[in-house]
């Protein structure tokens, strides 16, 4: 039996960043900064814009440089699209957005690309040699927009999916990132009272010679625990917290069940339920509308829900769905998913137009999202102040009790 050739895995481009000085057109001084790999091809670059290199010295590399997220491939996405759409070649696309393109990590992958397309590969297959910036979806909507001709009609897909997916992001990280901030801000004032300001009182109390208030004697004493315990505290606080990213990360049990306990946490577990089929909704409407195959779309679809819970219920759905079961039935089997959005499933499937009745269930969810999202930031607010009064207010009330009973007896 033959052995398959091994894949040769390719070296990434280094880039470097280059200081030019020089003449143009109606010998005008001109001056900058272009990015590009070799001194020889920074200056077929210039000559290509009748620009005569005077001066041209390297300042750095630039690979690896900056790190490349979500909003980066959504705009180079949307710069491709247009690109292709103005009727310019892929390679010269490539060659236009890299241009463009301010990060480093981002000019070094496009460059990266259209070294694998001027080789033969097609735009698909070069980024599929990228699974950690470009998705499944990503690849199979390009590669579905190559064999239909519309590959920038795919690309505008693209972009326009992942901006509602990271706006839908955001607006949940909200959810969860700004009461836990001013609580943790709230805790951090309360111990730095009690290690740095209640042993002042602790000392002037000791003077008095007489007994302490109750809520006195218990902040003094927490002061103590605080004092001794503090830094130990910190330190298992920190560390309990990175465990416990890791065995997520490595642990498909300990990430299910983590997940299952964020949903059951009240408002904000609603808010991750919502998030999540919302992004199903939208993923499935997007491959589908693509001419993907339904089983096919249900295996990117789940990925994209962000929650182990609903990956999991994904993947059962797409198990019935291979076997013959209709979408609705499927989804109402893994008792996850809202009756509402399995109804209007059921009805896009008996209308024929699945793909528009799941764009409706993620525009119907994301807006559940957005008015939750509102709703606990109005919540939060005031409710946050009391329990900030409550820890630094009671910290300040009991230092001086001791001092107004002493006023009240002399």
């Amino acid at each position: 039996m033959a052995k398959t050739p091994r894949t040769r895995r390719q070296s990434t481009i280094q880039l470097y960043r280059w200081k030019w000085e020089g003449t143009g057109p109606q010998d005008r001084t001109l001056s900058g900064e272009i990015i590009g790999r070799s001194k020889t091809e920074v200056a077929n670059e210039l000559a290509n814009q009748q620009i005569t290199v005077k001066r041209l010295r390297k300042k750095g590399g630039l690979s690896g440089r900056g790190r490349i997220n979500p909003h980066d491939i959504m705009v180079f996405a949307r710069q491709m699209a247009t690109m292709i759409r103005a009727g310019i070649p892929l390679l010269q696309a490539f060659q236009v957005v890299a241009e463009s393109l301010k990060k480093p990590a981002m000019v070094a992958l496009v460059q990266q690309m259209m070294s694998d397309v001027s080789a033969g590969s097609s735009f698909s297959d070069a980024l599929r040699g990228h699974p950690k910036h470009f998705d499944r979806l990503f690849v199979n909507l390009v590669e579905a927009g190559e064999q239909a001709g519309a590959l920038d009609q795919m690309l505008d897909r693209v972009a326009t999916y992942k901006e509602k997916v990271e706006s839908l992001k955001s607006r949940v990280k909200k959810a969860l990132w700004y009461p836990s901030t001013v609580l943790l801000i709230g805790v951090g004032v309360t111990l730095l009272l009690l290690v740095k300001v209640v042993p002042e009182f602790d000392s002037m109390f000791d003077s008095f010679g007489a007994e302490l208030p109750a809520l006195t004697q218990m902040t003094v004493n927490l002061s103590e625990l605080a004092q001794r315990f503090w830094l130990h505290a910190l330190g298992v606080f920190i560390v309990s917290i990175l465990l416990l990213k890791q065995a997520i990360s490595r642990s498909p049990r300990v990430a299910y069940r983590a997940h299952s306990v964020i949903l059951r946490l009240p408002v904000v577990g609603d808010i991750l339920h919502k998030s999540a089929v919302a992004r199903f909704a939208r993923t499935l409407a997007t491959t589908f509308a693509s001419g993907v195959p339904l089983v096919e779309g249900l295996d990117t679809a789940s990925g994209a829900t962000g929650n182990k819970v609903y990956e999991r219920a994904v993947t059962r759905t797409r198990q019935d769905v291979a076997t013959g079961q209709q979408l609705h039935f499927a989804m109402r089997m893994t008792n996850q998913f809202p009756p509402l959005a399995v109804q209007m499933v059921s009805i896009g499937e008996e209308a024929g137009s699945l793909d528009a009745m799941l764009n409706r269930v993620a525009d119907y969810y994301e807006e559940e999202v957005d008015n939750k999202v509102d709703a606990l930031t109005s919540l939060m607010e005031p409710l946050i102040i009391v329990v900030l009064g409550l820890l630094v207010g009671s910290v300040v009330v009991s230092m001086y009790l001791p001092i107004f009973n002493l006023g009240s007896a002399l």
